[in-house]
Parts: structure tokens; sequence; C-alpha cells
């Protein structure tokens, strides 16, 4: 099987766009990622793509051209845009298709995410009781893993101030502006432990990513980066996850515990290999459960790994170096490729002031989407 380069980056701008549409912002990232390559839509010869509140993906070939190419619609929670990273992967590496392109988007209205508990196959009850409020039930996940494990409020207050930092000084993120730790340790608390400053929010934005075989990638730059594997699992009876209705006597890996196994099993690679990492962060204790979930450290580890300052951007992992969902906030669609945009340009060593040093080699990325299934990629120069 054929081998599969990442050819071409493209952004819009996450946040608040007035006037624009989710769409409009989606084909934005595209035409971008094809000027990055020196490509035309029609030389694509399929997409996958993915929006949760912006309208079907597949109507991009209105704005891009009708082209008659291959797309596939792709709905996976938070993980969407990874999803269909790794379908686009599957394509070429199959080799059927030699160049194509995975795209996401969205608009979310202001507020909190809005979760119909029947349409993921759960009661009207799950509700009922506060639970399809994704706040309550992550804050909920993360309680019981700090008393599992000896995770301190502090340690939850350090990752976001890491992370906005990161964003303040990050182009295309949506919060630039850094918080300091009194504010976010006073901020209103919304679930707890976890406060106001402490979640991301839903946003608007577009990403995407033009890959192609190796063999093709030749033709087009003479700098590809390889995506070594990508991986998307679903859970195991027993895992406790976002929708779960209760909880197994025995509890089983999660998802993401899966899906990293696999990836570092397909890349022949292991943690310790990595340079450079995007862990989904939709609140600040999903990157502390991610950083052990993902086989970076043992269960535990985080509170001193972070006072240590491994996870910052000179330090031996960094983590979330453009401010991951906390500053980005999340346009569902297109968050999970938002990570992969940052860390091919760390790969690349465009990341401006937030470089990190001495120009990794070797990226991670890690997508986390209800009803609990994960997604993990490897990226390479």
């Amino acid at each position: 099987m054929t081998d599969v380069a990442i050819v071409g980056i493209g952004i819009h701008p996450f946040g608040r766009t007035e006037g624009k549409s989710g769409l409009e912002q989606g084909a934005f990232a595209v035409r971008e990622a094809l000027a990055d390559c020196g490509m035309d839509w029609s030389d694509m010869q399929f997409a996958y793509g993915g929006s949760a509140a912006a309208g079907n993906a597949d109507a991009l070939v209105n704005q891009l051209g009708l082209t008659g190419l291959q797309f596939v619609n792709v709905a996976n929670g938070c993980a969407t845009g990874g999803s269909a990273l790794q379908s686009a992967y599957m394509a070429i590496k199959s080799g059927m298709f030699d160049v194509g392109v995975a795209v996401g988007f969205d608009k979310h209205p202001r507020g909190a995410f809005a979760v119909d508990p029947e349409a993921s196959g759960l009661g009207k009850w799950y509700g009922d009781v506060g639970l399809a409020l994704t706040t309550q039930f992550f804050a909920m996940k993360i309680q019981k893993y700090m008393h599992d494990y000896g995770i301190t409020e502090d340690t939850l207050v350090r990752v976001a101030e890491k992370n906005y930092r990161n964003g303040a000084m990050n182009p295309y993120a949506w919060r630039k502006s850094a918080l300091s730790y009194e504010q976010i340790a006073t901020s209103t608390m919304i679930s707890h432990p976890l406060r106001k400053y402490m979640f991301c929010s839903p946003a608007e934005g577009g990403c995407a990513i033009v890959l192609a075989s190796t063999e093709k990638a030749k033709q087009i730059t003479s700098h590809p980066l390889l995506l070594k594997a990508a991986v998307v699992r679903t859970r195991n009876f027993g895992s406790f996850e976002v929708f779960t209705q209760g909880q197994a006597i025995d509890q089983a890996p999660s998802p993401t515990v899966m899906a990293s196994r696999a990836t570092f099993e397909m890349a022949g690679m292991g943690p310790e290999d990595i340079e450079v990492a995007q862990l989904q962060d939709t609140e600040s204790g999903a990157e502390i459960m991610h950083m052990a979930e993902n086989g970076f450290c043992a269960d535990g580890d985080q509170e001193q790994w972070i006072r240590d300052g491994v996870t910052e951007i000179d330090g031996k992992l960094p983590v979330n170096t453009d401010g991951g969902c906390l500053a980005n906030g999340e346009p569902i669609g297109a968050s999970g490729l938002r990570q992969v945009y940052d860390v091919c340009l760390q790969l690349r060593g465009q990341a401006g002031e937030r470089q990190v040093p001495n120009q990794p080699k070797t990226g991670y990325t890690h997508v986390y989407g209800a009803p609990g299934l994960s997604g993990c990629t490897i990226i390479t120069r």
C-alpha cells in the first residue's frame, strides 16, 4: 500500500465572523490549502468533510466548483475533522486515489452546545437529570479522576493558563489575550471543579488539509510531511464516556487508549518519539486525562509534569501550542483539523513566536467526540 503525505494546509480564523457563513469559512480554508500546495480544486479527486451546525459539507462544491469529484459527508461529534482526515488517509492508502482534501467547518450559535439525548440513542430522562449538559458531565468525570489520582484544582488552572498564553501568540485563535492564574482561579464556577475559563466555547471557523500519495507528493512539493498513522476507535463496554448511562463494575480502557495504542503500532513508534502534541481540551480536565490516556505519562503524573513545565512550548512535550480548544473555541467540524494544521506548522518551522525549539520532527494529534470515540494521528517530516 502507498504511503500518505500532507502537502497543503489552510485555515479560516476561529472565533466569530459576522456576515460570513460557516460554508464560506470552509471554502476559504480549502482555497488556502490549495494555494499552499499550488493546486486547483479541479485537481482534487475526492473530499471528505463535516459540519455539525453549518449545513452539509458537500455543499462546498457550489463554492469551489462543480467538478464531479466524490464528496462524502462526515459526522462524528467533536472528532468530525479527525474522522474526515482518517477517511482521506484510507482513500489514498488503499491506492484508489492519488490526491484529495479533508475539510471541516462550523458556525455555532452563542451559548452551550445543544445536545439531543434521543438522537444519541438515550431516553429523554438523560436530559431531564442534567447529564446532556456537557459541562456537567465533564465536571463529574474529572471529579472522579482527581479523586482517584490525586490531581488538584491548581493543575486545572495551570492547564488553562498555558493554553490562553499560547493562544495569545496565535494569529488564528479566538482568544488572543493571556489570562492570569488569578483570573482563571477566581472565574465563575460552572460545574465544580470547572470554572468559566476552564471550558472551550462553541465557535466558528474552517480548516482544510490536502493529502496525496507519496509518489504524487513528489510532483507537488519538495517538503511533504508524512501522515504515518491515522486511527479512529469507539468505546468498549465499561468505558466511562459522554452519554454513558452508568458505570460498569469493571472499568474498561477509554476509546482514546485504544486509538492511541493502534496509532503508535501502525506508525512503528512510541509516545517517547513524539516531540509536539495536540490533545483534545474541551475543558482543562480533558487535557489532563488525555495526557495519560494517550500514553505520554502515568495517571497522576500530570500534576508534577505541568508544574515542571513539561507541556510548555519549550518543555519536553509541548501540548496544544496553538492554545487548544480553550483559546480557539470549538467549531466542531474544523477542530480536529486545526490540530493537524498546527502540528504541520511546527514540523515546517512556521509557527512564529510559538515555534517549538529545534523544529520538531514528529507530531501527534488526538480528538475525542461524543458519544465516546477518539481519533489519533502521527505526522513526521
